[in-house]
């Protein structure tokens, strides 16, 4: 006859996919994937979105009012970067930076797993660097500098700005689940004696 009180509850390990540590690991790779692979892009086709950076920049499709045909707005004009050294040099620097966002991600993903059961420290560390970094990029780069300051939301050819928001509330979202308050972020706070402690 098996005592109750010396019974364990079988581990099932398959539950712990369910868990928040997972959630937010995947959330991380898919992230680190997802700013390498522009990355990628734009490095193998740098000419695609090097015209991009050019028009945004030299606000050339900058159209007065908002409409096609009606010229450019000399009240903005001003902010205007037309030199091409310059552009260039903004656009190696927006795929450095998204290259070292990809590479922080994909480090934190690979502390997602070391760091099973101890609390993921790095890991959340990490993800938190590389997610707001595609955060900075996206809302600060793209939607602020890009859309506010060069107008870009003004052109008719050129608007990225969907793109960008698209981006940042991936980025977003899933910080919030690397920052949701978890028992799993203070594993030796648990019970001994709870089995759910160890998933």
């Amino acid at each position: 006859m098996t005592d109750s009180r010396t019974r364990t509850v079988p581990r099932r390990s398959w539950r712990s996919l369910g868990t928040l540590p997972v959630v937010a690991a995947v959330l991380t790779a898919l992230n680190g994937l997802f700013i390498l692979l522009v990355a990628f892009g734009n490095i193998t086709d740098y000419s695609t979105n090097q015209a991009f950076v050019q028009h945004v920049l030299s606000m050339d499709t900058t159209n007065f009012g908002g409409t096609p045909g009606q010229g450019l707005d000399p009240d903005v004009m001003w902010h205007a970067i037309a030199d091409p050294v310059l552009q260039n040099i903004g656009y190696v620097l927006i795929i450095l930076w998204e290259s070292a966002a990809g590479v922080i991600l994909a480090v934190g993903f690979g502390y997602w797993i070391a760091e099973r059961g101890r609390g993921y420290r790095t890991a959340r560390a990490l993800s938190t660097i590389g997610l707001l970094m595609i955060a900075v990029l996206f809302m600060g780069g793209f939607i602020a500098i890009g859309g506010e300051w060069f107008q870009m939301w003004r052109s008719a050819a050129w608007n990225g700005e969907d793109a960008a928001l698209r981006s940042a509330i991936l980025a977003v979202a899933s910080l919030v689940f690397v920052h949701l308050p978890s028992r799993h972020w203070h594993p030796d706070d648990a019970p001994a004696a709870d089995p759910a402690a160890r998933v």
